[in-house]
């Protein structure tokens, strides 16, 4: 955040003196891009995997408890999520929940026995109209055309607005340092730092390199991966031959994680 500050410093110093402010925005978008965003490359690689709308659906008839871990460690040691022994201060890209918390407006006091003891799998829901990203200031949360919201940790100032915004509790603000809290860092993908929000980003650095997200690879099933404007993908198969419910949909937001259940 320093750097991005001492920059911006630059940039305001060089207009003052008169110089056009186009090819310096440009070559800090550059030095953004190549030094800073290791995200940035991924999105030129022509293995990358594509498409119009990325989603995903979970077939609660396939979770465990086993299930379960598999994907949280796949996800969280290839993603550097720490484990803090505070519990108040946990980072979560996906995690578990109970029925009631994750579908409020669709519980019911005589709710099915399977539904009411499984451990339901909760990650950002990639949202059509994601509000966080209308709440940043910084533009440091943003969409892609393929509809996956992502995160620039760089550019975060640490306001929270998103995490205000979001009504899926999706997003995780590291109130410390999370690098002594990774057991095993993966020098492949960024760790954060102190006052950075993040999220789940639907494995867009290996979808860059044509292959699926960590946790659909080990959910031997239960998770499902594609586009859902392409009525031939899988994801959308399984929307057409099974009754599929969504966190909160009546909020408008337009959720990309569909739950058979």
């Amino acid at each position: 955040m320093d750097n991005n500050r001492r920059s911006f410093m630059k940039i305001a110093g060089i207009s003052a003196l008169g110089i056009g402010a186009n090819p310096v925005l440009n070559a800090f978008a550059s030095s953004q891009e190549h030094g800073k965003n290791p995200e940035a490359e991924f999105l030129t690689k022509e293995e990358a995997l594509t498409a119009k709308r990325w989603g995903m659906v979970v077939d609660t008839r396939k979770l465990s408890e086993e299930i379960n871990a598999k994907i949280f460690e796949a996800c969280h040691s290839i993603h550097n999520v720490p484990e803090m022994e505070n519990k108040n201060h946990e980072i979560k890209w996906i995690w578990e929940d109970g029925y009631h918390h994750v579908f409020p407006t669709k519980a019911n006091e005589y709710l099915n026995e399977r539904l009411e003891g499984l451990p339901f799998l909760v990650l950002c829901n990639q949202c059509k109209d994601a509000p966080c990203v209308r709440a940043c200031p910084t533009k440091a949360t943003f969409q892609r055309e393929d509809g996956i919201v992502m995160m620039d940790f760089h550019r975060c100032i640490g306001c929270r607005f998103c995490m205000a915004a979001c009504p899926y509790g999706s997003r995780s603000f590291n109130f410390r340092d999370p690098r002594p809290f990774i057991e095993e860092i993966n020098p492949e993908f960024p760790t954060r730092m102190r006052g950075v929000v993040e999220k789940c980003n639907f494995c867009a650095e290996r979808l860059a390199v044509g292959e699926m997200p960590a946790c659909v690879e080990v959910s031997e099933g239960a998770l499902t991966f594609g586009d859902l404007e392409d009525p031939e993908s899988d994801v959308r198969k399984l929307l057409e031959t099974n009754y599929t419910i969504r966190r909160k949909q009546a909020l408008g937001t337009g959720p990309s994680i569909y739950y058979i259940v």
